[in-house]
C-alpha cells in the first residue's frame, strides 16, 4: 500500500485534530494564539522516544496519549489550565498508515477529554526508532503560576494518586514472572500495567494548586529524585515518611512480596502525579479542593531547613538507606 506523503499525511491526519482557530487548519507556518492581559501563558515540552519511554511495539494510541499526557502534567503542576500543543513525529522507515491511524485516534480522544486541540508541528523521517515531541501551552492568572522553588520550612508535603505504579507495570513488562511470585492477581497486573502505559495527568487539580501550593512539580523521574529537585530550588530539607506513600493494592502487594521494590516504587518514575509543598494553615483548603475535584491526595511529609536534602523515614522515624536518585537520560 502507498504511504502517503508529508502534505497529505497532514492533510488527512492532522489536520482535523487542529480544531482553534489560531492553528490555520494548518495551512500556515505558525499559529496564533490569542493574547489575555490577565493571564500567562505557561509553555512546556517534553519528547518520548522508543526504546526509552515506551516499547515500539506498545499500541499506537497509548504511545500519542502518553506523549501528550506527560505535558499536560507540567501544565497542570503549574496551576494551569492547557490551551493547546504543537507535535513533532519522527516516524521510523517502518511505519504504515494503519499505525498513523491509531496513533491519531489516541490524540483525537485525549484532545477531547482535555480541551487541548493540536496548533501546529512538524513530521520528519527518523533515522532510527520512533520519537515525539510536544509542546503544550496553558494559562494561569497573571503571577500565579506555582514554582518549585517555592517550599519553605514547616510547609507540608503532599502527593497526588498513587506511587510507583508504572515503574512496577515496567517492572513486570520485563520480567513477567515477578507477578506470580508477589501473588498478583489479574486485576493489579491489568492495572500496573495500565498506569505504564497511560498517565494520569491530574488537570483537574490545577485549580487547587493555583489556589494553595507553595510548590509543585509533577513526578516524571521518581518521587524521591524529583522532592530532591524541589529541595534544591528552594535550598530546603524534605522528610517523607513511607508508610504514608500512598500504593495501589497491586503495588502494596508487590512491596509486601519483595520490600527491595521500594527503590524501583519511589525511584523508578512515570509516576505523573503532583507533588506540592502547602503551607500548615492552606492544608485543609487544599485538601478539601481536590476532594471537591474528585482527586485523591496524601500527606507524605514536611518540609525543613536548609541544607537541601530527602530523608525517607521508616514507621519508627528511621531513615531508610535507599541510595535514590532519580531517572538521567546521561
Amino acid at each position: 500500500m502507498t504511504r502517503p506523503g508529508e502534505d497529505d499525511l497532514i492533510a488527512r491526519y492532522l489536520a482535523p485534530l487542529a480544531t482553534d482557530p489560531g492553528a490555520a487548519g494548518l495551512t500556515d507556518d505558525a499559529a496564533v494564539i490569542a493574547a489575555d492581559p490577565d493571564h500567562d501563558l505557561v509553555v512546556t515540552t517534553d519528547a518520548i522516544a522508543a526504546g526509552i519511554h515506551f516499547f515500539a511495539d506498545d499500541p499506537p494510541a497509548a504511545i500519542a496519549r502518553k506523549a501528550l499526557r506527560v505535558n499536560l502534567s507540567d501544565i497542570a503542576a503549574k496551576g494551569a489550565v492547557p490551551r493547546g500543543y504543537l507535535l513533532t513525529l519522527a516516524l521510523p522507515s517502518d511505519w504504515t498508515e494503519h499505525w498513523l491511524a491509531d496513533f491519531v485516534g489516541g490524540l483525537a480522544a485525549d484532545q477531547a477529554e482535555f480541551a487541548c486541540p493540536l496548533l501546529g508541528g512538524d513530521t520528519i523521517r527518523s533515522p532510527g526508532g520512533l520519537v515525539v515531541s510536544v509542546t503544550c501551552f496553558g494559562s494561569v492568572p497573571r503571577e500565579a503560576a506555582v514554582r518549585r522553588g517555592g517550599a519553605r520550612p514547616g510547609d507540608r508535603l503532599f502527593v497526588t494518586g498513587t506511587i510507583g505504579d508504572a515503574a512496577l507495570g515496567l517492572h513486570l513488562r520485563r520480567d513477567p514472572a515477578a507477578a506470580g511470585r508477589c501473588g498478583l492477581d489479574p486485576a493489579d497486573i491489568a492495572h500496573l500495567h495500565d498506569r505504564y502505559l497511560l498517565p494520569r495527568p491530574r488537570s483537574a487539580a490545577a485549580a487547587a494548586v493555583c489556589g494553595f501550593a507553595s510548590a509543585a512539580m509533577d513526578i516524571s523521574d521518581g518521587l524521591v529524585g524529583d522532592l530532591g529537585r524541589m529541595c534544591r530550588a528552594a535550598g530546603v530539607s524534605a522528610r517523607v515518611h513511607a508508610e504514608r506513600v500512598p500504593l495501589s493494592p497491586g503495588a502494596a502487594r508487590m512491596l509486601a512480596a519483595d520490600p527491595a521494590l521500594i527503590g524501583t516504587a519511589l525511584g523508578g518514575g512515570d509516576d505523573y502525579e503532583i507533588l506540592c509543598a502547602v503551607p500548615p494553615d492552606s492544608a485543609a483548603g487544599f485538601t478539601a479542593s481536590l476532594a471537591r475535584a474528585g482527586i485523591a491526595v496524601a500527606g507524605i511529609g514536611e518540609i525543613g531547613p536548609g541544607p537541601a536534602a530527602v530523608t525517607v523515614v521508616d514507621a519508627g522515624g528511621r531513615p531508610l538507606p535507599l541510595g535514590l536518585g532519580r531517572y538521567e537520560h546521561f
